[in-house]
């Protein structure tokens, strides 16, 4: 395919898949059981920081986490006494486990109460055209607290060649206003053409046959590649097209 056809390719996958039918598999139904900006903030950062492995047990672990929460994450997170942290222990789901839980609800604090909440650390450190350093300076100012080593590693960092997927479709979450009801588009601050795609082995691997990444590993190095091929289609809104790889991927074993 040429450069035309490839993107006239993608935009018709991008309209198949952007539907609010894509919510009833995807972890992004979790934020969508709430209106409140903060509650949608924090429940879509869980989900996203889980969202690795079976999407049914994804699905199940994170509404148990909601379970946990009262349904309420920000007041949880606001409110909370040892004791009600204390039943977070038991929680797992693959490496992410309770004690790892308990610290992620301490560090939420932390950046509601000392940094504004997370649209403002995300809005201050981003970069131009990229939230990459965002999410550098992001991970720096959740670990300001003290905390186990292990834990560390559920926050990505593009700057140690990660190239962070489930922050960034976090991201694509909070940003991307898609007139779809998927995406949620609560945060005004930052444009869709800053965003960088979800890049896994799903994505990666249509990217590649569809000849916008030759990089062989998923690293920092190439989501920058995806991205500046990316940007070429729609560079308003490039990450729609996160839509088409997965669906191709996932659903079309493409």
């Amino acid at each position: 395919m040429n450069s035309t056809e490839l993107k006239e390719f993608l935009d018709f996958k991008v309209d198949q898949y952007n539907t609010s039918e894509f919510i009833e598999t995807d972890p992004v139904q979790i934020p969508h059981l709430f209106s409140r900006k903060e509650d949608m903030e924090i429940s879509g950062f869980l989900t996203a920081t889980i969202s690795w492995g079976n999407r049914k047990s994804i699905l199940k672990n994170a509404n148990y986490l909601m379970e946990l929460l009262e349904f309420a994450p920000y007041d949880f997170v606001q409110n909370h006494s040892e004791a009600e942290l204390e039943k977070l222990e038991n929680f797992v789901h693959r490496t992410f486990n309770g004690g790892d839980l308990i610290y992620f609800i301490k560090a939420f604090q932390h950046i509601y109460r000392e940094h504004n909440g997370m649209e403002n650390i995300f809005s201050k450190h981003s970069g131009k055209d990229s939230l990459q350093p965002a999410i550098h300076e992001f991970k720096k100012i959740f670990f300001e607290l003290p905390h186990e080593r292990r834990t560390e590693k559920h926050v990505s960092d593009p700057l140690k060649n990660s190239a962070a997927k489930r922050i960034n479709m976090f991201l694509r979450w909070m940003v991307r206003n898609d007139s779809r009801n998927v995406d949620l588009g609560i945060w005004n601050s930052i444009s869709p053409a800053q965003l960088s795609c979800p890049l896994d082995v799903h994505s990666g691997n249509v990217a590649r046959k569809l000849g916008l990444l030759k990089r062989k590993q998923n690293d920092t190095k190439a989501l920058l590649e995806l991205d500046n091929n990316l940007r070429k289609l729609d560079p308003q809104d490039p990450v729609k097209y996160d839509f088409a790889l997965f669906g191709l991927g996932v659903f079309e074993n493409y």
